[in-house]
């Protein structure tokens, strides 16, 4: 149940970041708003769920600044990455109606040709939606899951 509770908190806390700094930057004056803020909101959620688990079992007998170094490696990479995936998902979704039968030599090229621009783009314009307020509580979370004891 912890986790559960925290994966829709990240999630909520990552799609807020998402959602603060394109008001700040437009307005949120963009057609995508909807689906932006869902990729952010499960990219935050999935990494929680995945990644703290695992890294509370790694970094247990450790010195607290080595489980805040733990847990803020875990989710701001896994963070990234899993929104990432679901934006290239999201990618080759919509560009899957033009490319070649499930299982060929082209498909395989143009999936991974796709998902390498759509990963490439999120890099280039999402990972910017994490900033400022998605590092604040990067942060504030480390530090709060460093001082847990299991």
């Amino acid at each position: 149940m912890e986790v559960f509770v925290g994966a829709i908190g990240w999630g909520a806390a990552t799609a807020a970041s998402a959602l603060v700094t394109l008001y700040f930057r437009n307005g949120l004056l963009t057609s995508h708003i909807t689906a932006l803020t869902l990729i952010y909101f499960f990219g935050g959620a999935l990494a929680w769920s995945i990644l703290v688990p695992p890294t509370r079992r790694f970094a247990r007998q450790r010195p607290t600044s080595a489980r805040f170094a733990a847990f803020f490696l875990a989710l701001s990479i896994g963070t990234a990455a899993m929104t990432a995936f679901l934006f290239a998902m999201d990618y080759r979704w919509f560009y899957s109606r033009w490319h070649a039968p499930f299982g060929s030599l082209i498909w395989i090229f143009q999936f991974l040709f796709t998902g390498a621009s759509a990963v490439y783009q999120f890099a280039v314009l999402g990972l910017a939606l994490f900033l400022p307020l998605g590092l604040l509580c990067l942060i504030v979370v480390s530090a709060y899951l460093a001082r847990q004891r299991d």
